[in-house]
């Protein structure tokens, strides 16, 4: 099932999230049923995210490498395709490119 290419009547908080010295940069996006997403880039580089809550990666554009807590392998993904990373758990991303995604939350 295709994602939509856009998102319809939210709001959009202003102040940018800025990680890693500005090597992720993403805006949150608060839908009217009270979800929140964020839609952002990272920049080349190799980073490792911590989780609260279960989160959906969905690749907008770009490509990136992917390696969970636990795992020891890498796995690819790019423009169209997500992965899922457990609550209170951590992910490595690695991005010779710029990586547009989506998070969605819980």
């Amino acid at each position: 099932m295709s994602q939509p290419s856009q998102f319809d009547n939210v709001s959009v908080v202003k102040q940018a999230n800025v990680y890693f010295d500005g090597k992720c940069v993403s805006h949150t996006v608060q839908f009217a049923d009270g979800t929140k997403k964020s839609v952002g880039v990272i920049l080349p580089a190799t980073l490792v995210f911590n989780t609260g809550v279960p989160e959906i990666m969905e690749g907008v554009a770009g490509a990136c490498r992917v390696r969970l807590k636990g795992e020891t392998g890498w796995t690819a993904y790019g423009a169209g395709q997500s992965f899922n990373v457990p609550g209170n758990s951590s992910f490595e991303i690695a991005c010779d490119e710029p990586y547009h995604y989506v998070c969605h939350f819980g």
